[in-house]
């Protein structure tokens, strides 16, 4: 087998790739190392490791004690597997609708979805929030409308970016598969889940995994809608910044407990990411 010469420009992409990399990865690391350091060795010796001596517990201890992670964790997750659920369902039947079936106005759908990509959530948090406070899901002593309030916006705001690439999935898979399917009885529902799910699995999986990240990173909605023991896990991490502005330790803590779920997913599903986006990118 001829081995691959490897070409200066090669090297130097590596190279500039490498150290791209050690700028984001360094200020992860130093915050979790941060976490497990008394707040007075952060201020006067951020950088050294938490070995012997500096090494401590209790920035965890005191997080876990004057704060209701668990809670918190937990309202994060049912808004985002909620959201991640929801958005593919939806999105999925929307986009199979929109490449498969011809009517009056597809067109314009196709535009509005497009459209809806442009504005940003900023710009119409203050319409949503009186629509939710109209139904009566904002500012109740229930968790659950009030997680609900987060959900709804969410959804709608994950729906335009899982059209576009699912929908550009779909359009590239074989229509001759549905053909058959229809030929055997089944309806537009069945083939779309025994056919075109299966087919667009990378798609779904991707468009899965970044509503799930963009829900649970969200904190702009969660500050509108949340209040006291309904936080989410990055709505907590902002109350702690805001009431513990000094003691470093406990927010490295907080950080880090943020930050490290994510991490874990991310890992662990990137094929997936990285499979679907780059198959959308030749596919739409």
């Amino acid at each position: 087998m001829k081995k691959k010469k490897t070409s200066i420009g090669m090297v130097i992409i590596y190279i500039v790739l490498i150290q791209w990399a050690l700028t984001t990865i360094y200020p992860i690391l130093w915050v979790v190392l941060n976490s497990f350091k008394d707040r007075k060795i952060i201020v006067s010796d951020s950088f050294s490791l938490p070995i012997g001596d500096k090494f401590t517990l209790d920035n965890y201890t005191t997080a876990f004690q004057r704060l209701d992670i668990i809670g918190a964790y937990r309202n994060s997750i049912i808004i985002s597997v909620t959201v991640a659920f929801v958005v593919i369902l939806l999105a999925g039947m929307a986009s199979y609708g929109l490449v498969r079936y011809r009517f009056k106005g597809r067109k314009i759908l196709q535009n509005i979805v497009i459209a809806g990509m442009m504005f940003p959530v900023f710009a119409t948090i203050i319409p949503v929030f009186r629509m939710m406070a109209a139904i009566g899901i904002v500012n109740t002593p229930h968790v659950w409308k009030s997680l609900l309030a987060v959900i709804l916006p969410q959804i709608a705001g994950n729906m335009s970016f899982a059209i576009v690439v699912l929908s550009g999935y779909i359009k590239e898979l074989p229509i001759e598969l549905e053909e058959a399917a229809y030929m055997e009885g089944c309806n537009a529902f069945q083939i779309f889940g025994k056919v075109i799910m299966p087919l667009a699995k990378p798609s779904f999986a991707t468009v899965g995994i970044f509503s799930f990240l963009w829900s649970y990173n969200d904190l702009f909605t969660q500050t509108f809608m949340l209040r006291g023991n309904q936080y989410g896990i990055t709505r907590l991490l902002n109350e702690i910044t805001s009431r513990e502005g000094t003691n470093y330790g406990l927010m490295a803590a907080a950080v880090a407990l943020v930050i490290i779920p994510i991490l874990i997913v991310y890992i662990c599903l990137q094929k997936y990411i990285i499979k679907g986006m780059t198959a959308g990118a030749v596919k739409g």
